[in-house]
């Protein structure tokens, strides 16, 4: 595929976001440079599926350099604090988006072992094979609403490796019968290495002072915030009486004055059969059994929710803190949280973060994570997705859109070259151009063809050799 002027949805995409900059602060506002580069990136990812200079060059046909290109990403003075908030209230205002739920969780982006220059790269589990890997660890924030799903914040965590260690040295020192008072003290955390529930309650707090206007129905989170003062702050912050997440099995509860682990709780008052929504399409029988239980751990009453999908042999236990709400309506918001692992899947797979995405230093990470997400977001201006969104049916899926993208792309280039008055002059030069400057024969090292093999056969001076 190859790059050449950007689709008119992404012109009007860009302008939209211009004109948002613009009515926040005149100062910031992107210069026409500046929007053709983001234009161009924006074209190079839904071409390549990547964010990689080289291919972007590659597929422009040498039009844009790689070191222009990366100058651009580099030094050019673009607002990159305020795209995608600005990208979002575009989507909002276009879609007329006025409540919607706040699903939380994080995802990994592996890395070489020897990675050095990518910014906050540290040693995550693999939950493929059950070891470890080098690795990114990003927390998102996603805003589900009744028409679309809207990646709206993200932070990059990193863990306070002096807090590691201290860890690490405290559990030696204990094994060994070493007392509390002869072992190190804790240090205090990093400031600059936050806790993921500290990271998602920022993420929060920042989507609420950047849209004020939306209402939150409710915060999904999985069983890592499933903590009194994670649930409470979130529910603080987003304005919203309602958290859901997950606690464990072993966790204790209250019930007349005794406490029990919350599944032994729930195989005294074990649930029933339900139909359920799924994110508010497939039907499903599910076994449910419910309480308004005093969690110990959260030190208040909330409701708990013992939820076993068909073929499952264990329970799941749900937590939320508004106990006004009917038991189905909580479990059926919290189908809700698996919307984000199906934008995980598009954003890794088709929207350029998945490979080649090894920008240096906190700029290179941040940045190239920005320009994917305008990716996803730039898909909503399509005029066909529009056209389904507009009319309540169902939205395409981020593969099929791209995939049409790339067709319309190549089109377009053919049809620029039709145009001219001499075509076959076009079209020879082009031949000439891929061939000597874009896509150049290179040597191999696999073949000895033009080397020399050297000497492979025995020295008649030395047969006594074989004698011995």
């Amino acid at each position: 595929m190859f790059l050449s002027e950007p689709l008119p949805f992404i012109v009007n995409f860009l302008d939209d976001i211009n004109q948002a900059i613009k009515e926040y602060d005149p100062d910031l506002v992107l210069s026409r440079i500046q929007k053709s580069w983001l234009m161009f990136c924006i074209m190079g990812i839904f071409l390549t599926r990547t964010v990689c200079w080289a291919k972007f060059e590659r597929a422009s046909l040498g039009k844009y350099s790689l070191p222009a290109i990366s100058w651009m990403f580099r030094k050019s003075q673009i607002p990159w604090e305020m795209l995608l908030s600005m990208s979002t209230s575009v989507i909002i205002r276009r879609f007329g988006i006025t409540h919607g739920c706040l699903a939380i969780d994080e995802t990994d982006k592996k890395r070489s072992k020897s990675v050095k220059y990518i910014f906050k790269a540290h040693k995550i589990k693999d939950k493929n094979s059950g070891g470890f890997m080098m690795g990114q660890k990003i927390v998102f924030l996603l805003l589900v609403t009744p028409k679309i799903s809207i990646p709206v914040a993200f932070q990059f965590y990193m863990p306070d490796q002096k807090l590691k260690k201290w860890e690490k040295l405290d559990e030696k020192l204990r094994k060994k019968g070493v007392s509390k008072k002869n072992r190190p003290s804790k240090p205090p955390r990093d400031g600059d290495c936050p806790m993921i529930p500290e990271i998602a309650l920022r993420l929060i707090k920042d989507f609420r002072k950047n849209h004020p206007t939306i209402k939150v129905d409710c915060v999904l989170a999985d069983a890592l915030y499933g903590t009194q003062s994670f649930l409470d702050e979130a529910s603080k912050i987003a304005g919203c009486k309602q958290s859901v997440s997950q606690i464990k099995k072993n966790q204790n509860v209250r019930y007349r004055n005794r406490e029990f682990h919350v599944e032994k709780y729930f195989m005294s008052y074990p649930g029933v059969k339900q139909k359920i929504t799924i994110r508010g399409g497939k039907k499903v029988t599910v076994i449910v059994g419910s309480a308004r239980l005093h969690v110990c751990s959260h030190n208040k009453k909330r409701f708990v929710i013992a939820l076993k999908y068909e073929g499952e042999d264990d329970y799941r236990y749900i937590v939320a803190t508004d106990l006004s709400w009917r038991t189905l309506d909580i479990v059926e918001a919290y189908t809700l949280r698996w919307v984000i692992e199906v934008f995980f899947e598009d954003w890794k797979t088709s929207e350029g973060w998945g490979k080649l995405t090894k920008h240096t230093g906190e700029d290179g990470s941040s940045r190239g994570l920005i320009l994917s997400l305008m990716v996803d977001h730039c898909l909503f201006f399509h005029p066909d997705q529009q056209a389904f969104l507009d009319n309540n049916l169902s939205a395409c899926t981020v593969g099929s859109l791209i995939r049409q993208i790339r067709v319309e792309c190549f089109l377009q280039f053919i049809k620029g070259i039709i145009s001219k008055e001499n075509p076959d002059e076009q079209i020879d030069l082009l031949t000439e151009i891929l061939k000597n400057e874009i896509y150049e024969l290179k040597s191999s090292s696999k073949h000895m063809s033009g080397k020399a093999l050297g000497r492979l056969v025995p020295t008649p001076a030395l047969k006594y050799k074989n004698a011995a």
